[in-house]
């Protein structure tokens, strides 16, 4: 049997018997409580397509132009619960739980495997949208998501913003990749947790989202992503749509000055803009109120 059918066969299984033998209902709790932080409930819409169920969280004015959250890799889409209220004023806010990652999506068609199939996917999700084109806002994993699909279709994207994009405009810190690795051979609440603690440093996180993090580490199959390779300066140079890049002035993941110095010389009319007190993994929830005002100051701009 090939192993991708091995893969898929097995996610169903868990899925199909996970409530008998209580796999995963400690995600599926930590999941509800982090919802009940957003302003209102959202609206929980599941997107049926060649890769599976995609769960989307919607929030906002119906008729108002469409804004797609991509969350960094194991945050969900609940992660934005800080944010929604003031991105939700003026935008229809989608909040998406990427395929084959921890949330509510369910990868149960043909898998990802490409970097092709993953724009295909996006592009389901704009279509359902209803509109021609839409914003984008991505962090983290998310970023590379909304960056790549912005490369390949910049026609089906108005404003586009990146959260401290990693192994987008350079690479990654040694240091953070040797404190990763453990986590993505042995996936572990524990593994999670010091991650997290670590690269957050003295910021004060969520404990419900950290009780989500960890159960999705540790409860879920795992993430099985199609990860889009970094783009050469001469792609990024030929960026055609309106950019913000907000850095964390204190994450770990990696350096804020390289990042923004590549910036400048690949994509010079992105807007930057650099969060104190924020890290990689505390963004978008702290900090919240600074965060807010620079996507709300950019998409109204």
């Amino acid at each position: 049997m090939p192993p991708a059918l091995v893969c898929c066969l097995s996610i169903v299984y868990y899925l199909d018997n996970r409530e008998k033998w209580g796999w995963g209902m400690d995600f599926d709790r930590a999941y509800d409580a982090v919802l009940t932080k957003w302003p209102q409930k959202p609206l929980g819409v599941d997107l049926t397509g060649r890769f599976g169920s995609t769960h989307v969280n919607v929030c906002g004015p119906e008729n108002s132009t469409p804004l797609i959250l991509f969350s960094g890799g194991g945050a969900t889409s609940t992660v934005w619960f800080d944010n929604v209220a003031a991105l939700s004023k003026s935008r229809r806010v989608f909040a998406v739980d990427t395929m084959g990652d921890a949330g509510r999506s369910v990868p149960n068609g043909n898998p990802m495997k490409s970097a092709d199939d993953l724009i295909e996917w996006m592009e389901s999700i704009v279509e359902y949208t209803g509109a021609e084109a839409v914003d984008v806002i991505g962090h983290s994993y998310g970023a590379m998501i909304a960056l790549a699909f912005s490369l390949r279709r910049p026609e089906r994207v108005g404003k586009l913003v990146l959260l401290d994009p990693n192994s987008s405009f350079s690479g990654m810190k040694a240091g953070y990749l040797l404190r990763a690795l453990p986590l993505l051979l042995k996936p572990s609440r524990a593994g999670r947790r010091r991650l997290l603690e670590w690269e957050t440093g003295e910021l004060s996180i969520d404990s419900d989202w950290l009780s989500l993090a960890e159960a999705g580490a540790s409860e879920l199959p795992r993430p099985d992503l199609v990860v889009p390779r970094r783009p050469s300066a001469e792609d990024l140079s030929a960026l055609d749509v309106e950019v913000l890049v907000v850095l964390a002035q204190d994450g770990r993941v990696h350096d804020a000055e390289a990042v923004s110095k590549s910036v400048r010389t690949t994509v010079p009319a992105a807007r930057i803009e650099v969060l104190e007190d924020a890290s990689h993994h505390s963004i978008p929830m702290v900090p919240a109120d600074a965060l807010n005002r620079v996507l709300v100051d950019f998409l109204e701009g």
